[in-house]
């Protein structure tokens, strides 16, 4: 009689030892190499150059440590970690692909800024000497006062630039270097236009 029960317990142990073996929990290695994947595209800028892609990746791997957690959390034969590892897979090779593509972007808008920073230096001298030629009046002094501070946050705002590009932030070098051109070419429009009208105006007398 005790031998008929003690044989179907060994079997019921048997089958929730072998569940348990196939439900293992990733190990640590597992992860931290996943986690290094991640901080290596970090390294490579990939959170400023491609967000979306580096996000995907860090969501990923997030997702993967709260399921693990999830599976911790059961009584140990109902642990199952299979939606975890692929997890962990999914945000190993969305990392490195954020950081390739992150490589890739950063060029474009490395050449992309230096584009820009030629096309603002041509149009601030371009600014420059039509400030020399705008008719000088003491109806325009107020104008040609603040062009002239213009002038100045343009120059700066290049210098922002440069520096940018020394230090390799591309990102900021580009944004910066648009938004001097953006300013720049505004006060080309403004100048020319009040060299028109005062050249109308000579020529009517």
């Amino acid at each position: 009689m005790r031998s008929r029960m003690v044989l179907p317990l060994v079997a019921v142990v048997a089958v929730l030892a072998l569940v348990a073996g196939c439900a293992k929990a990733p190990d640590p290695e597992r992860i931290d190499a996943v986690k290094a994947a991640l901080q290596a595209a970090k390294a490579a800028e990939a959170d400023r150059y491609v967000p979306q892609q580096y996000a995907a990746a860090n969501d990923s791997l997030n997702a993967a440590l709260a399921e693990i957690e999830k599976q911790n959390g059961k009584f140990a034969p109902f642990r199952k970690y299979g939606v975890a590892e692929h997890l962990l897979q999914v945000a190993e090779e969305k990392a490195k692909e954020a950081a390739q593509a992150a490589a890739v972007k950063r060029e474009e808008v490395k050449n992309e800024a230096t584009a820009l920073i030629q096309q603002v230096t041509d149009a601030t001298a371009q600014v420059k000497k039509l400030f020399a030629k705008a008719p000088r009046g003491k109806e325009g002094r107020q104008a040609l006062e603040l062009i002239k501070s213009d002038i100045g946050v343009v120059d700066n705002t290049v210098a922002e630039a440069n520096a940018a590009m020394e230090k390799g932030d591309y990102l900021t070098a580009r944004d910066k270097a648009k938004a001097a051109l953006d300013k720049a070419n505004a006060l080309i429009n403004e100048l020319q236009e009040v060299i028109s009208k005062k050249a109308a105006l000579t020529k009517k007398r």
